[in-house]
């Protein structure tokens, strides 16, 4: 899918969010990655074969 130089991480890399992005709906919080992969605002991610990676965001704690 990628025709990038140099080829973008595939949807099974650990680096695959750094894909460009190919289709971005904002307003809907997702975009669609090069190497097949729909990211979510909430860092969650849908894979190509169907897996789910649930979100991974960071916490920040205020005291």
């Amino acid at each position: 899918m990628c025709t990038h130089t140099p080829k973008c991480p595939s949807a099974d890399s650990p680096d695959r969010e750094a894909a460009h992005a190919v289709a971005s709906h904002p307003e809907q919080g997702w975009s669609l990655l090069c190497n097949g992969v729909l990211i979510f605002d909430d860092t969650g991610e849908l894979l190509p074969d169907g897996r789910v990676v649930a979100p991974h965001r960071h916490l920040t704690v205020v005291a």
